[in-house]
């Protein structure tokens, strides 16, 4: 199959393409390199079965030729991370939404199916044990630009959803909750990786607003097989599915686990989300997933604990701060 990867070059993108590789696909990957690496793409550009382009997801034109070329789109690209979306809300939102907007309609053009990356961030302020995909959304102020990246992942739902029923586009969604692991970047506010690189150089570990908060982290090894399975299942068309790991920890906690699993000497300290985000920054309580949908259609449950995204972070980053 002929498939084309959107965000090739990112964090999940670039393990996504060397997964489609290995399963003897050809693989075009485009990237505009944003937060993306051609570092990432360092396996997958000695198969000869893998192409590279430099390309936005704006660009109409040179969607519908790649696309008019594909078997299969995995829609990845778009502007992530809490500090870009803040910073960047404009140039974030025009990405997320036209850029989606783009792909769909090519898709449609030439009947290709479309595998949509959504976000955890669609629940917003929703704080429920176990947020299941048919849960509300909880969202705070438009104007709050925070909640901007929500807003659009939304509407992108909304559209994939939109060309699967009256356009009969083959489209699935799949809602990430906090992947993590290996080449992920600190830098756009992605906390895991930030926390373990400041453990490894034993500085100090910032823990933005009191550490209260919750998450749960999946590793990327364990979402990618979700995505293969998700993505080539005939019971998942149309659907909306959460992927991640149900084991909660507060950021604290997180805290003090990375520096005890690494070996560091770092202190923890606080620092208020106006400090780091500006005034009016609002974040969630928690977020759990519900995965009883996902293991109910494919079978698919998370495999790799925390100890072993850490290790995996860990090990990797030993060896470009050496």
């Amino acid at each position: 199959m002929r498939i084309l990867v959107t965000g090739g070059a990112g964090f999940i993108g670039s393990h996504l393409c060397e997964k489609l590789l290995k399963d003897g696909h050809v693989v075009h990957a485009i990237d505009t390199f944003a937060t993306g690496s051609i570092d990432n793409l360092a396996t997958a550009t000695k198969h000869e079965n893998f192409f590279f382009q430099q390309e936005s997801i704006l660009d109409l034109k040179a969607m519908r030729v790649a696309i008019s070329k594909s078997d299969y789109v995995f829609h990845l690209a778009a502007s992530v991370g809490v500090f870009n979306i803040v910073n960047n809300p404009l140039e974030s939102l025009i990405t997320n939404i036209r850029g989606t907007e783009n792909i769909l309609e090519c898709a449609s053009e030439f009947g290709v199916p479309v595998f949509l990356t959504s976000s955890s961030e669609v629940y917003g302020k929703n704080k429920a044990n176990s947020l299941r995909e048919t849960d509300d959304r909880i969202v705070g102020d438009p104007t709050v630009l925070r909640w901007s990246y929500s807003e659009a992942k939304a509407i992108d739902e909304s559209m994939a959803y939109a060309y699967f029923t009256e356009r009969k586009l083959p489209v699935r969604i799949v809602r990430f909750f906090n992947t993590v692991g290996p080449r992920q970047l600190g830098a756009y506010g992605m906390v895991v990786p930030r926390f373990v690189r400041s453990a490894l150089l034993d500085q100090d570990v910032t823990i933005y607003g009191d550490g209260k908060q919750t998450r749960c982290f999946a590793h990327i090894y364990d979402v990618i097989e979700a995505v293969i399975s998700v993505a080539f299942a005939d019971n998942t068309l149309g659907r909306v599915v959460n992927v991640g790991n149900d084991f909660e920890i507060s950021i604290l906690d997180l805290a003090k686990k990375v520096i005890a699993d690494t070996g560091s000497s770092s202190r923890i300290v606080f620092v208020p989300y106006s400090d780091a985000y500006g005034e009016g920054f609002e974040d969630m309580e928690r977020r759990v997933p519900n995965i009883e949908l996902i293991k109910n259609l494919v079978g698919w449950s998370p495999k790799l604990d925390l100890t072993s995204i850490i290790s995996d972070i860990a090990s990797e980053m030993r060896k470009t701060l050496i």
